[in-house]
């Protein structure tokens, strides 16, 4: 039978091989299960969505393609903004602009690739949105320049590149901010309500920038 004070040395032992609070083996456990736990988020994901592609008729591929469209333009007048604008903000938010945006296409052509979809569609723009929202007369959707003022920005020169660029993103993206509420109201894919949140804070937050870019610049 063990005596106490083998008992002790036994206990003594199991103690000192439990991790401890901020011991090397507790963080790699802590990472272990951190990373199981996010592998089986993504394996459910995967599992649930499994055989749920979107369709040539959907809401996920009508907003892949329509905001596809609607930032193509906003890339053109941010490389613009980059390019002949006076103030050193304005055409710095230019080029941030067109890079997030242009990233933005990239992810969105190859959701319809994955889903195997052409980049355009048999449905009109914006037939997608829940609200009903159509284009305009001109077929441009919300907060989409006409083409007179593309033009118009492409020719303006010095601080009129400023006034003329702050002016027409503005409506852009609101416009734009409005589109990704739609998606949002209609779908619940992981990767489409990801996407559309990041656009809407994103631009938000833009819009803030702007307005105050626009106040300086008169």
């Amino acid at each position: 039978m063990p005596s106490a004070v083998q008992e002790t040395a036994v206990e003594e032992r199991a103690a000192s091989a439990e991790p401890r609070p901020g011991s090397p083996m507790l963080r790699y456990l802590t990472l272990a299960m951190t990373a199981l736990l996010l592998l089986g988020v993504g394996w459910t994901a995967a599992t649930l969505y499994a055989g749920r592609t979107p369709g040539e008729t959907s809401a996920e591929a009508g907003f892949a393609r329509d905001m596809s469209r609607h930032h193509a333009q906003a890339v053109e007048m941010a490389m613009v903004a980059y390019a002949k604008g006076q103030d050193p903000a304005v055409r710095q938010i230019g080029y941030d602009i067109a890079l997030t945006q242009q990233a933005q296409i990239g992810h969105m052509q190859r959701w319809l690739q994955e889903w195997d979809l052409l980049p355009t569609g048999s449905r009109p723009a914006m037939e997608w949105m829940p609200d009903g929202v159509t284009v305009d007369a001109d077929g441009l959707m919300p907060g989409m320049a006409t083409r007179e003022e593309i033009a118009s920005l492409h020719e303006a020169q010095g601080a009129e590149v400023d006034r003329l660029f702050l002016d027409l993103m503005i409506k852009h993206h609101i416009g734009g901010v409005h589109m990704a509420d739609g998606v949002l109201d209609a779908t619940d894919r992981p990767e489409v309500v990801r996407m559309a949140q990041s656009m809407k804070q994103g631009q938000q937050k833009e819009i803030n920038e702007l307005r105050k870019l626009q106040q300086g610049v008169g």
